[in-house]
């Protein structure tokens, strides 16, 4: 029997949407494929101090992507517009996606929404989700009692 990853299952519902996506939709395969919504591929990481997405948008203007928060949830939107400069009819693939997306991810309670920034750069948006002051971990240092001391020894 074989074990499915969470990542190996998001990929592979991804996929079938995509199927279903392209080749249901009333204009056709060909059009979907310029036309149809698509979820840029995303990277998300913890550090200490803050929480990172990395969010693949080629060829995407800064100014076509708007970034907000609301209630813990982080949106993400843009458009990535077909190029009309060569006719549709003169491409034998086309492979991009084009259209609108959406991403959204709700946020733990550790981030603080008043320290968020993000930036793009070579196609990739990076937002950084910077963490409460009281969300990070802290190391306690424990003070250990021994009986035939009088004086407390530290641990580490």
């Amino acid at each position: 029997m074989t074990v499915m990853t969470r990542r190996e299952f998001s990929a592979l519902q991804d996929r079938v949407n995509r199927i279903f996506r392209e080749s249901y939709t009333p204009e056709g395969p060909q059009e979907a494929l310029t036309t149809s919504n698509f979820a840029p591929l995303v990277d998300v990481y913890e550090d200490e101090h803050n929480i990172t997405l990395k969010i693949e948008v080629p060829g995407i203007d800064e100014k076509d992507i708007d970034v907000s928060i609301e209630n813990n949830t982080l949106t993400v939107r843009g458009q990535r517009m077909f190029e009309k400069d060569e006719k549709e009819e003169n491409f034998h693939r086309v492979e991009r996606h084009y259209g609108s997306f959406t991403r959204t991810f709700t946020l733990p309670n550790t981030v603080d929404p008043e320290q968020i920034s993000a930036h793009s750069d070579k196609g990739v948006l990076k937002i950084q989700l910077a963490k409460k002051t009281e969300g990070k971990p802290r190391q306690i240092k424990v003070t250990v009692q021994t009986p035939d001391a009088k004086s407390p020894v530290k641990a580490a």
